[in-house]
């Protein structure tokens, strides 16, 4: 893109709350458009993966033809998974296992906090000080992590923001508040 135009965030809006993500790229100054389609996927900077469920959204990208595509995009454009997308950018995933992407080398536990019910708003420390309200909603456990993982945020011992090489990770939901440090970091990456 020429001069200091915004890059284009694509959301991947097969399924989950991409609507979510799409509002807090745009409160963070960037561009989104959803993604449905592979002319879509090509028109963008980089692409997030929002939460929802895992194993459909795996289904629908089959179904829609962008599996392949998409792990060509990441070979050259940054990768975001946010919950449900962390599992599906994770290379080995647990509990039960299943097919991902494996765009990161990272081991993920699937609802490792427990159920729905056990869903939790948390505040978590920032080592450049201040707090982040992360929103766990059947949100995996990073178990293992890759060399060249660099772990942003932990909470209750376990990494929950994570980058690797281009590729980034939360296994919180940031689109569900108000602070855009996770979207403007991605979007500083594009």
């Amino acid at each position: 893109m020429a001069g200091n135009a915004p890059k284009t965030a694509g959301i991947l809006a097969l399924q989950g709350d991409f609507e979510a993500h799409r509002k807090a790229i745009e409160r963070a100054g960037g561009h989104a458009i959803e993604v449905r389609t592979v002319a879509d996927l090509e028109s963008c900077d980089g692409l997030i993966i929002p939460g929802g469920e895992s194993t459909t959204m795996l289904k629908l990208l089959d179904e829609e033809g962008l599996t392949d595509p998409l792990k060509r995009f990441s070979e050259h454009k940054p990768v975001y998974g946010s919950c449900a997308g962390a599992i599906l950018l994770a290379r080995d995933v647990t509990h039960p296992a299943q097919p991902s992407l494996g765009l990161m080398d990272l081991t993920v536990e699937r609802n490792a906090y427990g159920r729905q019910i056990d869903s939790r708003i948390a505040s978590i420390p920032m080592p450049e000080g201040g707090n982040l309200e992360a929103v766990f909603i059947r949100a995996p456990i990073i178990r293992r992590l890759g060399p060249g993982t660099t772990v942003l945020a932990e909470y209750d011992g376990n990494p929950v923001w994570v980058e690797q090489g281009r590729n980034m990770v939360t296994t919180f939901h940031p689109e569900l508040t108000t602070d855009l440090r996770v979207h403007r970091r991605f979007l500083a990456m594009l």
